[in-house]
């Protein structure tokens, strides 16, 4: 039985989101990130490629073009409105409001700035624009179940990288 990453090892994994101009942690886990390596397309491929041959314990530093994940920033997802027109309850900074589109497709935006007159919201990703470190930490190898690599995770679980950092604020 091999410690290492390899295929079919079912791993579980810390990780936190890095910005590389301010050192800022944008995103950490509260619980840790568990898959099939190999198996489950959780992580990019070049994500994947790096985890090959790691132990317990150790830890990886990977730069994530988030242009690449959410596209260029686009300006035209920031709106900035008059406070009297934003319900109170949406008075807070990080607030995620959902609204929708012409066509009724739904879209968050993410509370940025207000002040006594005014309140802006943000659609565009908040990871959008920066440049980010992905810093992965191995935190268990183990010989994956037949039921796992089925479902390329543990049983109940279904672990989404892309899902966790569009939620990222």
């Amino acid at each position: 039985m091999s410690d290492t990453i390899e295929d079919e090892k079912f791993v579980e994994l810390n990780y936190k989101v890095i910005d590389n101009k301010t050192g800022d942690i944008l995103v950490t886990v509260d619980y840790p990130l568990g898959y099939v390596h190999g198996v489950n397309d959780v992580m990019s491929e070049d994500v994947t490629k790096a985890l090959y041959g790691k132990k317990v314990g150790d830890i990886i530093d990977i730069p994530i073009d988030t242009r690449l994940l959410y596209g260029e920033r686009d300006e035209s997802l920031v709106f900035t409105d008059r406070i009297e027109n934003v319900p109170e309850e949406y008075r807070e900074i990080g607030m995620t409001i959902t609204m929708e589109n012409e066509k009724g497709e739904p879209k968050n935006f993410i509370v940025t700035r207000f002040d006594d007159r005014t309140l802006t919201v943000d659609g565009n990703n908040p990871l959008c624009g920066r440049e980010v470190t992905f810093m992965l930490e191995v935190l268990s190898i183990r010989e994956a179940t037949e039921e796992e690599i089925d479902l390329g995770g543990a049983a109940g679980a279904d672990p989404d990288l892309n899902e966790i950092l569009e939620r990222a604020q």
